[in-house]
């Protein structure tokens, strides 16, 4: 059956629909972002038993990003295209079975395969579920209803070291994948249930447009990721590094000449919108950067277990839960410039007393102040970054607006896992753990803080004072 636009889209969160839509969208987001994370607690697991290198490591991540940051742009496209509703079921179904072939992955090669899979459906499902979320709810409740999605969404991401570490300790990390079988089922039921259908676009679809832009995006990250392992000479990296810029130049001119274009450039002329995807860069690079290696520090140097490691990162889970529903409606209040200027310095903060974290040192005394304050700092931000980028264009854009966003928040968390030991000066890399590796991981969390920093002075000098308006 059709999409068909109904009588009366927007909900008030206090209400039982409004409840039951923002259900569906958290259920369907949770997926990718449980996994993002749970992942990284899952890996030195699946090296024992696949006998992967730390370069095993990075593929097992990248290949999931790479595949999300490619298409998450034509993702949001399609999200508009066909309605919300539909895009959303079909790419929760999509992401469930990519899990399941995730799970029952006989080596690292067919792993990286079907993690590539699961970033082709998550490219569909989260600007989908971002664009329930923006689209269902009155004005008024839209900055609480994305600060909600943000909190009880990053509790996902946040509670993914803990579940997966306990359940690679007490199982095999084979069930993080496995999870999201009946994970699936109920976000597509209770989306069926509960998100209204929504009017599918019928004009011609700019499809030159989408596929230049994967090639933009995939060709630019894969050099990115593989420049620093390869080298920068490389004819697998200068290839893809050609294949980008000239689909970049392909698709300024098709954006900028089409009828109807994937991606109006006049976006970029908001402030609102190109200052949320200025700040998104700095966050994301740090967010990426500090789990990646702050997990691998845990486990591999100061001796923690994959469900302590979770365990030790649980503080983060639940000031998210609680800070990012009100920092999304002080964004509606305040406007979110207030906002992402300070997170990021929080979150700085948090960086650099990580980078005291050394062989010798003490949960209470080193790591709990920098999990801390990195989380306060992420919760400050990401809800009020989210609804700047969805509230400066139309509602019938969201989708575009979306996969814009996490485009750029997927390239920048592509980017930090190979730049960001490169930068750092890590060593030590091969056996993943002593010495040499924990000295480059103090000296990358004060590279995450400096990148943490620009991104607050960024968010205060390009955003607007008060809350965010469509021009």
């Amino acid at each position: 059956m059709e999409d068909t636009p109904p009588a009366s889209p927007q909900l008030s969160l206090d209400s039982r629909e409004g409840r039951r839509a923002l259900l569906a969208s958290v259920l369907g987001s949770a997926m990718p972002f449980l996994d993002g994370t749970a992942v990284n607690v899952a890996l030195p697991s699946m090296a024992r038993e696949m006998g992967t290198s730390f370069s095993g490591f990075q593929w097992i991540l990248n290949a999931y990003l790479i595949a999300l940051a490619a298409l998450v742009l034509p993702g949001g496209a399609l999200s508009d295209r066909w309605g919300r509703r539909r895009a959303f079921v079909r790419g929760a179904v999509a992401f469930a079975l990519a899990s399941v072939l995730c799970g029952v992955a006989p080596d690292s090669g067919t792993l990286v395969v079907a993690r590539a899979l699961q970033g082709v459906a998550a490219a569909l499902l989260i600007p989908a579920s971002l664009s329930v979320v923006q689209t269902s709810f009155r004005t008024q409740d839209r900055g609480k209803a994305v600060g909600l999605w943000s909190g009880i969404t990053g509790l996902s991401t946040l509670a993914g070291p803990l579940f997966g570490g306990w359940l690679v300790d007490v199982w095999t990390w084979r069930a993080i994948f496995w999870l999201n079988l009946p994970l699936g089922a109920a976000a597509v039921a209770v989306a069926l249930w509960a998100v209204a259908p929504s009017a599918r676009d019928r004009r011609p679809m700019d499809t030159a447009g989408a596929v230049l832009a994967a090639f933009m995006l995939g060709g630019f990250v894969f050099a990115m990721t593989q420049g620093p392992e390869w080298g920068w000479r490389h004819r697998g990296v200068l290839a893809a590094a050609v294949v980008s810029l000239v689909a970049t130049v392909g698709f300024v001119d098709v954006e900028r000449n089409h009828a109807r274009p994937m991606l109006p450039f006049r976006f970029f002329g908001r402030r609102g919108f190109l200052g949320a995807n200025l700040v998104t860069v700095g966050v994301y690079f740090a967010l990426s950067g500090n789990f990646f290696l702050l997990t691998i520090q845990m486990q591999r140097v100061l001796g923690y277990s994959a469900f302590g490691t979770g365990l030790a990162l649980a503080p983060i889970t639940f000031i998210m839960l609680v800070v990012s529903p009100l920092a999304g409606r002080w964004s509606g209040i305040w406007g979110p410039r207030p906002l992402l200027s300070l997170g990021p310095f929080v979150a700085a903060a948090g960086a650099l007393l990580l980078s005291r974290v050394g062989l010798d040192t003490g949960y209470l005394t080193h790591l709990l102040p920098g999990v801390v304050f990195f989380g306060l700092g992420l919760s400050l931000t990401v809800a009020p970054l989210t609804s700047a980028a969805l509230s400066s264009v139309e509602d019938e854009f969201t989708g575009v607006a979306a996969g814009v966003n996490n485009a750029v928040a997927r390239s920048a968390q592509l980017l930090a896992i190979p730049l960001l030991p490169l930068l750092a000066g890590i060593s030590g890399i091969e056996s993943v753990g002593g010495v040499e590796f924990s000295d480059g991981f103090q000296r990358a969390q004060v590279l995450n803080a400096v990148v943490l920093g620009i991104a607050g002075i960024t968010g205060w000098l390009v955003l607007r004072p008060g809350p965010p308006q469509p021009s």
